[in-house]
């Protein structure tokens, strides 16, 4: 069985991981849903900015400037919507392909707005 080649733009979950967990993250995940969806379960570490606010010109957090961005929601639509947004504005940007969904149904780690164990809404 052959690996599937990457699609321009995207990432997987485990490619998500590796490029902005704590081992030397050399990009940002940037979570673009809403704020209930992010306070039931969000993954640690990322930074969150809705997509309704980037939608209306808001700036990005300071942690997610000038940085590559990995651009997380719940299921890749919005996501997809958001570095189109991000990439005109001059952003280095790319989705992940299932986003949220797939990174729980991975094993990785969801905690929501508390810090506990999170949930994916």
């Amino acid at each position: 069985m052959s690996a599937r080649p990457p699609v321009a733009g995207r990432v997987t979950v485990q490619e998500a991981a590796e490029s902005t967990g704590p081992r030397g993250a050399r990009a940002v995940l940037l979570d673009i849903r809403e704020p209930h969806e992010w306070q039931a379960g969000h993954a640690p570490g990322a930074v969150h900015l809705p997509l309704s606010a980037l939608v209306t010109g808001a700036p990005l957090p300071a942690q997610a400037q000038a940085v590559p961005l990995v651009v997380i929601c719940r299921s890749g639509n919005r996501s997809r919507q958001a570095v189109e947004l991000l990439t005109a504005r001059g952003a280095r940007a790319v989705d992940v392909i299932g986003g949220m969904e797939a990174w729980a149904v991975a094993g990785l780690p969801v905690v929501d707005a508390r810090g506990g164990r999170g949930a994916v809404a």
